[in-house]
């Protein structure tokens, strides 16, 4: 199970883009795989459910909180100024070019995706390191397949111009 730890941290992290709440569902995860431990002992397929199970945790934490503050997204409407908000949290982030330049490049994209909003962070997210397809998205999420589509095309557009102020070209990212 350490050889998964990295894994299903990252995994809930990026979803729901806080490290306290990533430990928690991580250790959640491993109470479900201790509950399961003999049929996962000698399966070669430990860490796709190590993943999944984080994943489906990740969610529906993200789902939870969203509907508890639902309330105070209704009262201030942000729809076009996510961008802005976003573009100014990774003001102080250097340009990868040194020997790191590879990880420094991944810590980029991490604080990148965690600046997105939740809304455009989340089908992302499950579109890129999770494999999910638009539909499975849109039913996880609760949401229109035209709204993660939306979604998905303003998230990456906000990334590109993140990832441009730093120089890195979308050809130059390599996937982590």
């Amino acid at each position: 199970m350490r050889a998964h730890q990295n894994l299903v941290f990252t995994t809930a992290v990026r979803i729901v883009a806080n490290d306290a709440q990533a430990e928690d569902i991580a250790q959640e995860v491993f109470i479900k795989a201790y509950e399961n431990f003999d049929s996962l002992r000698a399966s070669e397929t430990a860490g796709a459910w190590l993943r999944t199970v984080a994943r489906n945790l990740s969610l529906n934490y993200a789902t939870r909180y969203r509907r508890r503050w639902r309330f105070f997204s209704e009262v201030h409407d942000r729809n076009e100024d996510d961008d802005l908000d976003f573009e100014a949290t990774l003001e102080g982030v250097e340009s990868p070019s040194s020997d790191a330049a590879q990880f420094r490049q991944s810590e980029v994209i991490e604080e990148a995706l965690r600046a997105l909003p939740e809304k455009q962070r989340l089908p992302l997210v499950l579109f890129h390191f999770e494999d999910m397809s638009y539909e499975e998205i849109a039913q996880h999420l609760g949401v229109s397949l035209a709204k993660v589509k939306v979604d998905i095309h303003r998230a990456r557009a906000a990334l590109a111009r993140v990832l441009a102020r730093h120089g890195i070209t979308p050809d130059e990212v390599t996937p982590s």
